[in-house]
């Protein structure tokens, strides 16, 4: 197969595992959709939907990509800020939660990866062990939307003052001092009366509100159903500033430009062709490294000199007794080096060198000419062949231009 044939059907293959990557990648997945109640996200599971919606009531939204324990009292100082935890894909640990805690700022913990630090607040988030879901009591005057449901309660725990929030990183048993609130509020319940979001009103001004399934912050629950108007409410209005947990969430400050790039590789369609045309460039460079059958000693191929050109002139000259006719292309080249443009004269040679009589001046030119005259007239031999070449230089410094 000639190279221009191979290279036509590599391309044509190359191009069609590319159209076919495109077609899998454009086809929508819903096995590998991305559930993390996080605010980057502005999929169906994710809550992007609801930090701009804050945003657009005048909520300075910030996400906070460190670990909980750089959450300094400084940065939640003020009243009018909200740390809000929804839904962590990474559980809080003890040591988040009761970190939570001691901050002064109000808390909006969503959510049964907010275990933790709910059941240091006098409540648990209790799943439903079945799939069905449970309709929540609708607002009166609400909209003409279906009310949202949820996939868990909340259910207050013992009155205890010590509550045991389970196990560090470094295997100790961790607990949690439950505060008394001065109120309890309970914003949204379901059919039964069971609650799911509560708002808790500490002495000194401190709310800490509760929710039990972080679904209803899922941007399709805002856009479906009354979840979109209940959660907005729960910070539009009361805040000024609003501090969103993204760390939990798997987004953190660390990291470089090529492992996000790797990571990108991994998920998109797009990144999988690179890294199949990368494997059939691996794999042809591989195919047409390996040699088939014995080296071949290379025919080597060295370029002649002008100098090994004109020495193998004179050798096919002198083989076949052509001095008469080295003697005539030397003076030819002569004739053709002192004309104009270099463009030989149409006269005859020998009336060539008679014409050149007035114009050397010298004796030795003189000489050179009379060589050259004498080897036009007489059959030359190889020392005849010498003397011309060496009267041709001889003229040529004579009559050169300058």
């Amino acid at each position: 197969m000639r190279p221009r044939t191979e290279l036509g059907v590599s391309a044509g293959l190359l191009l069609a595992l590319g159209l076919i990557v495109v077609a899998v990648g454009a086809r929508p997945d819903r096995g590998t959709e991305d559930t993390r109640r996080s605010t980057y996200l502005t999929g169906p599971g994710g809550a992007s939907a609801f930090a701009e919606a804050a945003a657009r009531l005048g909520v300075a939204v910030e996400r906070y990509r460190r670990p909980t324990a750089t959450l300094g009292a400084t940065d939640s100082a003020s009243r009018a800020a909200v740390i809000t935890v929804i839904g962590p894909q990474v559980p809080l640990t003890p040591a988040d939660a009761r970190h939570l805690l001691q901050l002064p700022a109000d808390l909006l913990l969503a959510g049964p990866g907010a275990g933790a630090a709910i059941g240091c607040l006098g409540y648990r988030v209790f799943r439903r062990p079945w799939r069905d879901s449970i309709r929540t009591r609708r607002p009166e005057g609400a909209e003409d939307l279906p009310a949202p449901r949820v996939t868990a309660v909340l259910v207050p725990h013992s009155a205890r003052e010590v509550v045991d929030s389970g196990v560090a990183y470094d295997g100790r048993r961790v607990q949690c001092e439950v505060p008394q609130p001065a109120a309890v509020d309970t914003l949204l319940e379901t059919l039964r009366e069971r609650p799911v979001a509560v708002r808790l009103s500490y002495p000194g001004g401190r709310t800490v509100t509760l929710v039990s399934d972080d679904g209803l912050f899922r941007n399709r629950a805002l856009r479906r159903t009354l979840a979109g108007p209940f959660v907005v409410g729960l910070v539009a209005d009361r805040y000024q500033r609003m501090i969103v947990d993204e760390y939990h969430q798997g987004y953190v400050v660390a990291g470089s430009l090529g492992a996000a790039a790797l990571v990108w590789s991994t998920r998109s369609p797009w990144g999988w062709m690179v890294w199949q045309l990368i494997a059939v460039g691996v794999v042809a460079l591989v195919a047409s490294g390996v040699r088939f059958g014995p080296v071949r000693s290379a025919i080597e191929r060295r370029r002649r000199s002008p100098m090994e050109h004109v020495r193998a002139l004179a050798t096919t000259l002198a083989a076949a007794r052509g001095h008469d006719v080295a003697v005539r292309l030397m003076i030819q080249g002569l004739r053709r080096r002192l004309s104009r443009g270099g463009r030989p004269a149409t006269a005859d040679l020998d009336a060539w060198l008679e014409g050149l009589g007035p114009s050397v001046r010298s004796a030795r030119g003189r000489e050179a000419l009379h060589t050259l005259t004498t080897s036009r007239r007489t059959p030359p031999d190889a020392a005849s062949v010498l003397a011309a070449g060496n009267a041709v230089e001889t003229l040529w410094e004579e009559l050169k231009p300058t």
